[in-house]
């Protein structure tokens, strides 16, 4: 079993440097533009996120303004009509929610089937119209989720009529889920809709998950196999329309797949050396997103959360031993990778460990030294000279 969870760790980390495996996203590692060289960087990362070829730019770039063509104006009319739909869906969907809360209790088991199971399915004859009609675009987003809403608490409902005294959530939940991807799955097959390949991927997870739960299968083992099935899902969908779910699809299946490492390594080894392993792993990550200039967001993010779990665990290793001075060692070598890096987020992780633990050696070691300060300063200033001093013979080489 060790050697599995070495091999396993040996391949996530591989796989970071060599095929970019991404571990979490968020805003921290999006880098603003605030010069020339950044503006170039984000336009790249446009271009291949959508396929742009540089004739294309170039031929957008020859059109003169006057040419292209301009969102026609929305007349009075239809601005009115949208209001009032949208006035009148909500209205609708508060009668019915304020209904179903006041005399819930006081309903039979098929006014409350038709409350909520009847009323999801005619949300999804709304939802087919118009996505047939092709007349009301903006309707579609809200009448898919209200539809899938409302029907998944509908089947909730009547399995719990129809078996008022059964405790068995993982069955109810599995036949949930099967029946609502085999709805989703059937409609994005027909229109193709971002929200409805959501709707799929959320449900089909759902199914694999309580049904890998009902067959006795560890939540680690669970979480490796469908947070690395999602990460490639994920890889897909950036070659499809529905590219706009790619990154929250490898932000949700890399947190999956992590934490069922960190469980596994938890338990073979130390919480410590989870914390340092898993953490390594997500800069790992976050370096082959780099390199493959894929997803700012995630890659500095990964930067962010991975260097916190390893300075953690490293932390927790070290302390009150002989080898207290290998954090500080360590995390100044971090330094230069930051640089190399250009990664705000790892500098500001690393900036704070140094600062803590010298804090902390501090306390511990020079608690009523006036010399220690002293010689920190000093060092600080010598740091600075010699920074200094590089910059000024590198711009005369």
């Amino acid at each position: 079993m060790i050697w599995l969870l070495l091999l396993i760790v040996i391949v996530v980390l591989l796989g970071g440097g060599m095929w970019g495996w991404p571990l979490l996203a968020g805003l921290l590692g999006a880098s603003s533009v605030t010069d020339k060289a950044s503006a170039l960087e984000s336009i790249a990362q446009l271009m291949r996120n959508y396929d742009i070829t540089p004739a294309e730019v170039d031929a957008a770039l020859r059109v003169p303004a006057a040419a292209r063509p301009v969102a026609a104006k929305r007349s009075r009319g239809d601005v009115a009509k949208t209001l009032f739909i949208y006035l009148g869906a909500i209205f609708i969907l508060a009668g019915v929610g304020t209904y179903i809360g006041t005399f819930w209790q006081s309903m039979g088991s098929a006014m409350r089937v038709f409350t909520t199971l009847g009323v999801g399915y005619i949300l999804l004859i709304v939802l087919v119209s118009a996505l047939h009609e092709d007349k009301y675009p903006r309707l579609i987003l809200p009448l898919a989720l209200a539809s899938v809403f409302t029907m998944t608490g509908g089947w909730f409902v009547l399995i719990h009529e129809v078996y008022p005294h059964g405790d068995n959530w993982r069955a109810a939940a599995l036949f949930v889920f099967g029946v609502m991807a085999v709805h989703q799955g059937a409609l994005l097959g027909k229109y193709r809709l971002t929200v409805l390949a959501f709707t799929t991927l959320f449900f089909v997870y759902g199914f694999m998950q309580v049904g890998l739960d009902m067959l006795g299968v560890p939540f680690a083992y669970i979480a490796i196999v469908l947070g690395a099935s999602l990460f490639l899902v994920a890889t897909a969908l950036e070659k499809m329309p529905q590219r706009l779910l790619a990154e929250p699809a490898l932000l949700i299946g890399t947190i999956w797949l992590n934490s069922g490492l960190f469980d596994r390594i938890a338990v073979a080894t130390s919480a410590d050396w989870a914390g340092v392993i898993t953490g390594v792993c997500v800069m790992s990550a976050a370096f082959g997103l780099h390199k493959a200039g894929r997803y700012p967001r995630l890659t500095g993010l990964g930067y962010f959360i991975g260097s916190i779990m390893a300075y953690s665990g490293l932390f927790d290793l070290v302390h009150n031993t002989s080898f207290e001075l290998v954090y500080l060692a360590l995390s100044a070598a971090m330094l230069y990778a930051c640089v190399v890096l250009q990664s705000r987020a790892l500098l500001f992780t690393t900036v704070i460990a140094m600062l803590g633990f010298i804090g902390y050696f501090t306390a511990k070691h020079f608690a009523n030294s006036l010399g220690w300060p002293i010689t920190l300063v000093l060092m600080g200033v010598a740091f600075l000279g010699v920074g200094t001093i590089a910059i000024k013979v590198r711009r005369q080489l």
